[in-house]
């Protein structure tokens, strides 16, 4: 499991890491993740919020799954990556990075604000979370599924945070609601069987409501610094 850990982002940090990746290249994106994580500094784990190009795991607090995807096609409705909800914590699957929306980035490591769009990019499939008016195959909400091709797909893929402050506290159980469609990232308890049985319905419903609270769990938060003499976007 990743520990909890904050990035400072600054120019040695960065030009390590990509010296990294040269070496580790054939290792894959988990032992690139792996290295990441090496790297942070853990003294800074009182960091209170959650910023842009964090690396994290979503917990759905009522039915205590975390937001996953996988690459399974969906045998109805759209057809697209399936997106579901696992009891599992050590998953690599679970990882979502938090991104701007298209054509709008944001600065790496700035605090996500209360009511900002974004985009939520699967790690291992480079797929964003996505919602359209499909119906979902258990409970007959919305589907929600993960859709594009390295971390590009379309508007269907923003979602604004709802909490309650200035900022995406890390300990703070967030909504997300969908900005094309305006249902909310929710799990109502729906099982799957075969090929992916005992994982969780995930889909888009209408009315805020104890379904569709979120809450950072696992993750690597990138922190912003004052050294850095440029803005990187995502």
């Amino acid at each position: 499991m990743l520990a909890d850990c904050i990035i400072p982002s600054t120019e040695h940090f960065l030009q390590l890491m990509l010296n990294k990746m040269r070496s580790v290249r054939c290792l894959g994106r988990l032992a690139l993740l792996v290295f990441i994580a090496l790297q942070c500094d853990c003294r800074d784990a009182e960091f209170n919020y959650v910023t842009c190009g964090s690396l994290v795991k979503l917990l759905n607090t009522r039915h205590n799954v975390r937001l996953h995807s996988h690459d399974v096609k969906y045998g109805s409705g759209s057809g697209q990556q399936s997106v579901t909800g696992v009891e599992s914590s050590d998953d690599a699957n679970s990882y979502w990075r938090i991104r701007g929306k298209p054509n709008i980035p944001c600065e790496r490591g700035a605090p996500i604000k209360c009511g900002q769009a974004i985009r939520i990019t699967h790690m291992n499939t480079g797929r964003n979370l996505h919602t359209h008016h499909f119906v979902s195959p258990l409970s007959g909400n919305q589907e929600v599924s993960a859709f594009g091709e390295n971390g590009e797909g379309d508007d269907l893929d923003v979602w604004t945070v709802q909490c309650s402050g200035t900022y995406w506290e890390r300990d703070e159980a967030v909504r997300f609601k969908h900005k094309g469609t305006e249902v909310f990232l929710s799990v109502t308890g729906e099982q799957y069987n075969h090929p992916i049985r005992g994982q969780r319905e995930v889909h888009g419903m209408p009315h805020a409501n104890h379904h569709n609270y979120w809450k950072t769990m696992e993750g690597v938060f990138i922190k912003t610094s004052a050294e850095l003499g440029h803005h990187d976007e995502l």
